[in-house]
């Protein structure tokens, strides 16, 4: 059987050219992926770097802990508290200590002469966001802690007086000693002379100004280097109460500037790497399995005769598998290749787009190439293996068979097999939507669960494929001339090579319709829930992300006249869930008297009205959500209060958190303030009023109006999504491009004397390419038909958990994307039809009808 098997591959490549290209492209995609999720499972060990060459560093802890049953629990604190100034004074009698402010500093360069100039390719703080209009948002610290880093003087001296600052400055900085800078941090907006620069550690952008000035702008100690025994360290904060940590060693990079970013940057990279692996997964299995019971399809005569010459249906079964495993080890082996090779380019790319830390890279680990080897011989394997039964069952009489018409299309297996995916499909869909809608917009979920309902469509291909083919071509096929009706019944007849083209197709479309269209309908329904929940005319917001509005600008805000202003700070609220699991929810504190006035969310029962300092407004998703009742929360600072419910808010999708009032805001600064205009005031004179107190300020401070406010603010896309579902849809347009290819030219090389025929009939050579085109275009339509129907049921679904949510949303169809598909499609197989037609009719029609097949 090896041997026969090896004879059919090397006497009918063409027929498996393209499940070889498709499954070393699909082993190589999966050993790249494989290899760069491997290098996600840890982050190197960079060792502490704000803290660096301190000895011992004390700061408040970081983590919520509670205890429960089942153990602690730990949850990141929103905002992390101070270092009590009792337990300062204390630690200072072990040694000598070092007192570290971080608080913002947003820097607009005014030049050596006091003129206005942008900072240019200056560098940015981790995390800070865009600047806006020249503004450099850094982060400011006393100048004697800059030791404990340890940062040196580049240029410049020390500050000595308030007004002097000492700036990372790394490649390309325009910042340099003598610089002029007009600078707004908490205490509010003043001018900074750059006496020295340092140079930047790549971890933060800083300023640096005299211990005493930094003192007076943040009055709080945020960390404390302790020159002391850390054993006494510890000994003393105990006795002071806990709550605080002693860092020593590698613990010290607890204290640095987003210490878990390396890992949460890690688990998006993952996230995205596995979802596309099996996505590749996926289509390599299905274009396999499709062109291998096309292959079976097209030598019934070839397994007629070996019936007749003796051969069981078991041989004939091993015949077909094992010309699928060679196929499947030379392809898995190729893609070895292309894996190893390509994944350390994988790794750059990710790096470059942003999506990865600029640390990543792939790692020594082989084990991912193994699974891909034998991921790609399995799946060679099982996608031959339903066509080597019906290639078993093939009879002997079937050497005398000369009709090139499908009859039996579908076995009764097959039936069954559609029958069952399509079922538990539909199901996992309907039982989403009536237990937990918000379960059906998950990523896992939108991505996963459209999956077997294209597998359960794409079994019924063979089905679909002839009442579909008559319909699409009816007008066509009453048009002057015999293009149309030729077109039509070679299509029909022909219904498992009908099939064998469309599935690749549908495949492609389904997943494109419905991944993006699933992304843009749930960013629509975001930026709807924005727009209807905020009622502001006027929007203001700082110069930058993560950054807070100054109080004193703040004040200055509320005393303009006729505007209605609304202050609200970023904030969280974690409560513990049946007693084992912590859950934190984003929220905002508001002011009490004027929330109504600029924010209309959907309140599903109680009023906002009611919403006081012993109270909190939730949403539906909380356990907890019956008006009145009492629950226990965390505050963003960790602090443990019980608060009445004063209203619920419909889930949405997700962005409708928590309200509560400033008094519980945690510590938390202003991040937006909501205006109204009153109604006797100029709306106007109010707006102009507040750009005049924002560009006053020199920080980038915005005011948007509502609607501009809104569209900035909605949830996009975010760019692992975005650069995932790409990474999917390419490989499956590569994916059906091949299919396709590999299809029509074995279709079309097998139907040379059917060419020949039209030909010695009469018809042109231009005239058989015309209708060798029409019918390529017409089954790729059929594809494209069957695809949208898959992805509209999906949408449709989409849709559903949406309005089941509360959230009144159109579905949102990615008609440009999804037609340059079709498209690509069409064109491809136009061409993989046309070109070996075109090839065989240069041979004379007389040799091509008495060809032997």
């Amino acid at each position: 059987m090896l041997m026969l098997a090896l004879h059919g591959v090397r006497s009918r490549w063409v027929t498996f050219v393209g499940s070889f290209v498709a499954l070393a492209l699909g082993v190589g995609l999966i050993a790249a992926t494989g290899l760069a999720l491997a290098a996600t499972f840890s982050a190197p060990d960079k060792g502490p770097q704000r803290f660096a060459a301190a000895p011992v560093v004390v700061r408040a802890d970081d983590q919520l802990r509670v205890r429960t049953a089942n153990g602690v629990r730990t949850r990141p604190l929103a905002r992390t508290a101070p270092v009590p100034p009792a337990l300062v004074t204390e630690l200072a009698a072990l040694g000598r200590t070092v007192e570290d402010r971080a608080f913002p500093v947003d820097l607009a360069a005014t030049g050596r002469d006091g003129d206005p100039r942008s900072q240019g390719s200056a560098s940015r703080a981790q995390g800070s966001g865009p600047r806006t209009q020249g503004v450099e948002p850094r982060t400011g610290h006393p100048w004697s802690v800059a030791a404990a880093a340890p940062y040196r003087l580049t240029s410049g001296r020390s500050p000595a007086a308030p007004g002097e600052a000492v700036v990372t400055a790394g490649p390309g900085s325009h910042l340099r000693t003598g610089d002029r800078v007009r600078a707004t941090t908490p205490a509010g907006a003043t001018t900074l002379t750059v006496v020295g620069t340092v140079a930047d550690r790549g971890f933060e952008s800083a300023v640096f100004l005299g211990d005493e000035e930094a003192a007076r702008i943040s009055p709080a100690v945020d960390a404390l280097v302790v020159h002391a025994d850390a054993t006494a360290v510890r000994d003393v904060v105990v006795r002071a109460g806990g709550g605080m940590d002693v860092l020593t060693g590698d613990g010290r990079r607890r204290a640095d500037p987003g210490p878990d970013r390396d890992a949460e940057a890690l688990v998006s990279v993952n996230a995205l790497l596995g979802t596309a692996a099996g996505i590749t997964l996926f289509v390599s299995v299905a274009v396999v399995a499709s062109t291998f019971s096309f292959a079976v399809a097209q030598r019934r005569r070839e397994f007629g005769l070996l019936r007749t010459a003796g051969a069981t249906p078991g041989q004939i079964r091993w015949t077909v598998v094992a010309e699928a495993a060679v196929v499947g080890v030379l392809a898995s082996a190729t893609g070895w290749w292309l894996g190893a090779t390509g994944a350390p380019l994988l790794a750059a790319r990710l790096v470059d787009a942003g999506l990865a830390p600029a640390w990543f890279a792939i790692g020594e680990q082989t084990w991912p190439l193994h699974i891909a080897f034998w991921t790609g011989v399995g799946v060679a394997t099982a996608g031959a293996l339903a066509a080597s039964f019906r290639a078993g069952r093939t009879a002997p009489t079937e050497v005398l068979r000369e009709a090139a018409v499908d009859s039996r299309t579908m076995p009764v297996s097959r039936w069954i097999l559609a029958a069952l995916v399509l079922l538990t499909g539909a199901g996992l869909l309907v039982t989403a939507l009536v237990l937990d809608p918000g379960d059906a917009l998950g990523r896992k979920a939108y991505i996963t669960r459209p999956l077997l309902l294209i597998v359960g469509v794409a079994l019924l291909a063979p089905v679909l494929a002839g009442p579909l083919v008559r319909a699409l071509t009816w007008l066509p096929a009453r048009l002057p001339g015999a293009t149309g009706v030729l077109a039509r019944e070679n299509a029909s007849a022909g219904v498992r090579r009908t099939a064998a083209v469309a599935a690749p197709v549908v495949i492609t479309v389904a997943l494109t319709a419905s991944l993006l269209g699933t992304v843009a309908t749930l960013a629509e329904a975001k930026a709807t829930e924005v727009r209807t929940a905020t009622t502001a005319d006027l929007v203001v917001v700082p110069g930058a992300e993560d950054r807070t509005l100054p109080p004193f600008f703040v004040e200055r805000v509320r005393a303009v006249e006729g505007a209605v202003a609304g202050v609200s700070r970023p904030t969280a609220v974690t409560v513990l869930e049946e007693g084992t699991a912590l859950v934190t929810s984003e929220a905002r504190a508001v002011d009490l008297a004027r929330l109504t006035a600029v924010a209309a969310p959907p309140v599903v029962a109680g009023r906002l009205t009611d919403l006081d300092d012993d109270s909190i407004v939730v949403n539906e998703e909380w356990l907890t959500t019956t008006v009145g009742e009492r629950v226990t929360v965390w505050l963003g600072d960790g602090r443990e209060v019980s608060l009445r419910i004063a209203a619920v808010l419909a889930t949405g999708t997700g962005s409708n958190g928590v309200y509560v009032t400033a008094r519980n805001a945690g510590g938390a600064g202003a991040d937006r303030i909501d205006v109204a205009v009153a109604e006797a005031a100029d709306p106007g004179a109010v707006a102009a009023a507040l750009r005049t107190a924002a560009e006053a300020e020199g920080t980038g401070i915005r005011v948007l109006t509502g609607a501009e406010w809104a569209a900035a603010a909605a949830p996009g896309t975010s760019d692992s999504t975005r650069a995932g579902l790409w990474l999917i849809l390419s490989m499956a347009l590569l994916c059906t491009g091949i299919a396709l290819a590999n299809t029509l030219v074995t279709a079309t090389t097998d139907r040379v004397r059917d060419l020949a025929v039209l030909r010695l009939t009469g018809a042109s050579v231009p005239q058989v390419l015309r209708l060798v085109t029409v019918e390529a275009v017409a089954v790729v339509t059929v594809g494209a038909v069957i695809g949208a129907g898959v992805a509209a049921v999906n949408l449709a679904g989409v849709w559903g958990a949406l309005a089941l949510l509360g959230v009144r949303s159109g579905v949102v169809v990615p008609w440009g994307t999804t037609g340059a598909v079709i498209a690509a499609a069409a064109v491809v197989a136009a061409v993989s039809a046309v070109v070996p037609a075109a090839f065989a009719l240069r041979t004379r029609p007389v040799e091509l009808a008495g060809m032997r097949e």
